[in-house]
């Protein structure tokens, strides 16, 4: 019986021997796959995030409305080729933003000038195809980008858009 208890004993010290094994097992393995699940989070932000530097970022462009200043009709006489005719347009002018706006309509009376002048010298062969309307388009945007007073900033004109365009 001696034996046997002493069996039982040492049987006692090896199952808590190995019970004591086996947690520190346990926290080390558990230890282990923490380190590395942080460690492949790590790497995985780190990866993803040197993506990201790489690219260039592109800026979002957030897209200006555009500004329209519609002008009165245009009535002139064209120079004689061979015959006499006279052109009649509507223009709409584009600018940068509503301040520009503001100075072409303020400056009405020099801005109609401008361009009453440069349509009446014109001839109408040179205005019925497409080329010489886009080709009056930027005379227009030129003589109305030019500034209004000495010293001034030159005006921000975009387009100009020919809503109606008539030649007899």
């Amino acid at each position: 019986m001696a034996q046997q208890a002493a069996k039982q004993g040492a049987a006692k010290d090896t199952q808590q021997k190995g019970s004591k094994k086996g947690l520190i097992l346990a926290l080390i393995g558990g230890l282990l796959v923490a380190v590395l699940g942080a460690g492949g989070a790590y790497w995985y932000l780190k990866q993803h995030d040197g993506n990201q530097q790489d690219k260039p970022r592109e800026e979002k462009v957030v897209a200006k409305e555009p500004v329209f200043v519609t002008l009165d009709t245009f009535t002139v006489n064209l120079q004689p080729d061979p015959d006499d005719q006279y052109l009649q347009v509507d223009l709409t002018v584009q600018v940068e933003d509503q301040a520009q706006a503001d100075i072409i309509k303020k400056h009405m009376p020099s801005v109609r000038n401008r361009i009453l002048i440069l349509l009446s010298s014109k001839k109408s062969s040179e205005l019925l195809n497409i080329d010489g309307k886009k080709a009056l388009a930027s005379e227009i945007i030129a003589q109305l980008s030019e500034p209004f007073s000495p010293g001034a900033k030159p005006q921000a004109v975009s387009d100009v858009f020919f809503t109606s365009f008539v030649i007899q």
